[in-house]
């Protein structure tokens, strides 16, 4: 049988590298003459990703790196890692994409010993700051073997196809979650209906949300798009949202906002301020029409995030 090279020492990483191809600087490699060849290879080189939340802390992650070779390694051999942005901008002249370098990455493990008699080690690394960053651009990390040695000092080729992990690293929109809705809709010629329920909202896209229900009648989705312009209320900044109750089986806009506060004047609320957001009480306040033979349907409502 033609020599193999193994990588994870199981039928599932051969299998794997059977269907794959080691790249040096001069030409690729999978073939009879492979025998006592050594590389520095990143096992996981295609597109990984690792969905975050739009938080500060630090998201730790991992990932294996190998010797490929048909024989283990008779001496501890060092790899040096470094975070590599350079690696982001030859995938996307390659893939035709648009990531930009995730910001605040770090390899923990820049130099990571593999021990003799084996192929493999694990690299520890970190990103951080997402909270900071415009969840609606895509983020990637990468990390690449920048030199792989023998302990006698021996340079080990690094596959130029799979020295680097990626990672993309899309964050999720801030706005998704349960709320607690209070407010109340209005039916021409019917009394005001309260509403106090929990509800839940959605993502749609990087700045876009959805939610059931206009009040209690479930035949309704809202989609809010959170926009750029902003509003002052009760001294904070708020973004304007534009709400729309819509169909939820198709999509199709079955109505829209109010443009100024429009409601039961029993129940009418301090502020009159209509459709924003508050990022820091995480607040919607939404006030829509829905038009009927009768006249306009009307919800408001106060929704807060748990």
């Amino acid at each position: 049988m033609k020599n193999k090279i193994f990588l994870l020492g199981s039928f599932f990483t051969v299998v794997f590298l059977l269907v794959s191809c080691l790249k040096d600087d001069k030409s690729d490699y999978w073939k009879d003459d492979l025998a006592g060849k050594m590389y520095a290879t990143i096992p996981s080189y295609t597109l990984q990703q690792l969905a975050l939340k739009p938080v500060a802390e630090d998201v730790p992650f991992s990932f294996l790196v190998n010797i490929a070779t048909d024989a283990l390694p008779t001496e501890d051999i060092t790899l040096t890692l470094a975070v590599d942005p350079e690696a982001v901008t030859q995938y996307n002249a390659d893939h035709t994409t648009s990531f930009l370098a995730f910001p605040t990455a770090q390899v923990l493990t820049p130099t990571i010993v593999i021990a003799k008699g084996t192929r493999n080690a694990t690299v520890q690394a970190k990103i951080w700051g997402a909270d900071a960053l415009n969840t609606c651009n895509n983020y990637m990390a990468a990390i690449s073997i920048i030199s792989a040695k023998t302990a006698s000092g021996k340079d080990i080729t690094i596959a130029g196809n799979m020295k680097s992990y990626l990672l993309s690293l899309p964050i999720s929109n801030p706005y998704t979650a349960d709320y607690h809705c209070v407010g109340y809709c209005i039916r021409p010629g019917n009394p005001t209906e309260p509403v106090d329920t929990k509800e839940t909202v959605n993502t749609v896209d990087c700045e876009t949300v959805r939610k059931n229900g206009f009040g209690k009648y479930t035949s309704f989705d809202i989609r809010i798009e959170i926009t750029t312009n902003t509003v002052v209320v009760g001294g904070t900044t708020c973004f304007k949202v534009n709400a729309t109750p819509i169909n939820p089986t198709n999509g199709v806009s079955l109505g829209g906002m109010c443009t100024e506060w429009t409601g039961d004047a029993t129940q009418k609320p301090d502020d009159l301020t209509i459709n924003y957001y508050n990022p820091v009480t995480k607040v919607f306040v939404l006030n829509c029409l829905c038009p009927s033979p009768a006249g306009n349907n009307i919800m408001y409502e106060v929704l807060t995030h748990l």
